[in-house]
């Protein structure tokens, strides 16, 4: 295990007691992009299942490469696989959504968990990531916070994230804006 999910690992038994709720508001939002019905959703980098507890599927899989963050998200009845989100163990054009909520500014390879993700969603599946935008006040100070605590975080603005989900064949858009973003990327329909 390597960069921050080592972290992570270590303070997993208290993540989910220091740690707000997932905005279940916003991911909607992104979920009703997609263009299909929203049966499995792939939670990458989804630690303790913060996400997948916030939406409402028949299915949710929590992807993390962090063992003690998956143990956190067995104890709440979620389905755990341990993995990359760069190499997301999921089937090609599986699933219906993607979540990368919180983590994608964590991941050593950000294009790679994108194109991880768009190879997973099966055509008019969803890729919703919401992160933080670096360019506000308060994402200036959650840099050097994260930073402070030895966390490697990079951080995109929502427009380049943007631009990173268009360059993996996704159509994206922002559909929140502000300190914490998501943007939505659908796989065309081929």
């Amino acid at each position: 295990m390597h960069g921050d999910a080592a972290v992570f690992d270590r303070f997993a038994w208290a993540y989910d007691r220091v740690m707000p709720s997932a905005d279940a508001e916003a991911l909607a939002a992104g979920l009703a992009e997609a263009e299909r019905s929203v049966d499995l959703v792939v939670d990458a980098g989804g630690g303790s299942g913060r996400a997948s507890r916030a939406i409402e599927a028949p299915e949710r899989v929590v992807v993390d490469a962090a063992s003690g963050m998956l143990e956190q998200a067995n104890r709440h009845g979620l389905s755990v696989v341990q993995g990359d989100a760069a190499t997301l163990p999921i089937g090609d054009g599986r699933a219906d959504a993607v979540l990368i909520v919180d983590a994608l500014h964590h991941l050593p390879d950000r294009e790679g968990a994108i194109a991880a993700a768009r190879r997973a969603l099966a055509p008019g599946g969803v890729l919703v990531v919401a992160d933080f935008d670096p360019s506000t006040i308060r994402g200036r100070g959650l840099v050097l916070a994260e930073h402070v605590v030895g966390f490697d975080s990079r951080f995109d603005t929502p427009s380049r994230l943007r631009e990173r989900m268009a360059d993996a064949g996704l159509s994206a858009r922002v559909v929140r804006d502000g300190f914490g973003y998501v943007v939505a990327g659908v796989r065309p329909s081929e």
